[in-house]
């Protein structure tokens, strides 16, 4: 009957976020045994209700509702949506914009999806959050023979009730036969992907390293030419260079940039194809599209130089690309045997001889 009811559903989403809230606090056993069996309940039932069939997608444009832009605004949490003219392009030519809605709330958008159309895989995010495709922006027409990929920038979950449900992953499946239809001839579909936690990670080994961990995080070739620069003795590498990388002041060297991009982007690659939390990826948007069968396909450097970015991950971002005819075993191997597929642009990244090698991607 709830479900019939008007803001039913929405009243019991939002029931559970507040549960959700008040397991984060500390709280006596007596007082969170219900509250987890409430929120267990809740969880099963709402995973019913908000089934893929049950679902309906709605692609969001300049012509639709206020209320609705609106929304699509202040949910992106992702790539924040500067002003209404930031917007307007996001929505815009060589963009596409979607978002599921649930036939109890049709004006709340429950996951939206953020994909630019583009003529190869993107490896900065400013390209596309700050232009067109076109390189003009706000263009009224898209010239269909300059489209070729499809990239998927910023996948959010509006919902915190909705914690737990997975509705990306078939978000995301859904988008790529909506443009497959639309595009006929697209055979590249990709993420743009941040890697948030990378930075507090690097911080925390380095700190390890100080507190006499037997591991060097830096090749012996790398703090050979990181340390000149640094002008710090030996001993005093790693509490300099985490001084460097915590104030973000190495992005405004050319010379210490272009001398961190293999190290970081090495580092990087570690973080994220071998650091494991129960046999799976520990980032968790790489194990979002990981479990959806996408590969780790290539690590770029600046790929974001935001101060957001820069905090984030050094300024680093990642493409996870969805090859069609392998998603399927990817996501079998991911979630069975916990086997990462990746690029061999990644693979070599965690060799030792990497420095001699070079990439085509």
């Amino acid at each position: 009957m709830i479900s019939r009811t008007p803001n039913g559903v929405k009243f019991l989403v939002d029931m559970r976020s507040n549960i959700l809230d008040l397991l984060s606090t500390p709280l006596s056993q007596n007082e969170a045994e219900p509250l987890k069996h409430l929120n267990i309940s809740l969880r099963g039932l709402l995973a019913h209700w908000f089934s893929t069939g049950l679902l309906n997608l709605q692609r969001i444009t300049w012509q639709t509702s206020c209320d609705m832009l609106q929304k699509v605004s202040e949910y992106e949490a992702v790539h924040p949506v500067k002003n209404w003219l930031d917007l307007k392009n996001r929505v815009g030519a060589y963009r596409r914009c979607f978002v599921f809605t649930h036939n109890s709330m049709p004006t709340e958008p429950v996951v939206l999806l953020h994909t630019a159309l583009t003529s190869d895989i993107c490896s900065k995010i400013q390209s596309i959050v700050e232009r067109t495709e076109g390189g003009d922006t706000l263009l009224d027409r898209e010239d269909v023979n300059r489209i070729n990929a499809a990239i998927f920038y910023s996948v959010t979950s509006t919902q915190r009730g909705l914690q737990g449900i997975d509705l990306g992953n078939y978000l995301i499946k859904t988008v790529v036969q909506k443009l497959r239809a639309e595009f006929p001839n697209m055979n590249v579909f990709s993420s743009l992907s941040p890697i948030p936690g990378f930075r507090d990670w690097l911080l925390q080994e380095m700190n390890n390293t100080i507190r006499g961990s037997t591991e060097e995080l830096f090749l012996k070739e790398e703090q050979n030419s990181l340390q000149p620069l640094l002008n710090c003795k030996s001993a005093d590498f790693t509490a300099e260079m985490k001084q460097v990388i915590q104030s973000n002041t190495w992005n405004k060297s050319e010379t210490l940039n272009a001398a961190l991009k293999l190290p970081l982007t090495r580092l990087c690659a570690r973080y994220l194809y071998q650091e494991k939390r129960r046999g799976y990826a520990v980032n968790p948007v790489a194990n979002f599209h990981l479990r959806n069968g996408a590969t780790m396909w290539r690590i770029n450097w600046l790929g974001d130089v935001s101060n957001r970015g820069l905090t984030a991950s050094c300024g680093l971002m990642v493409n996870y690309r969805y090859f069609l005819d392998r998603t399927t075993n990817n996501s079998k191997m991911y979630v069975e045997q916990k086997h990462i597929d990746a690029s061999s642009h990644v693979l070599n990244l965690l060799q030792p001889n990497h420095y001699n090698k070079t990439s085509k991607l």
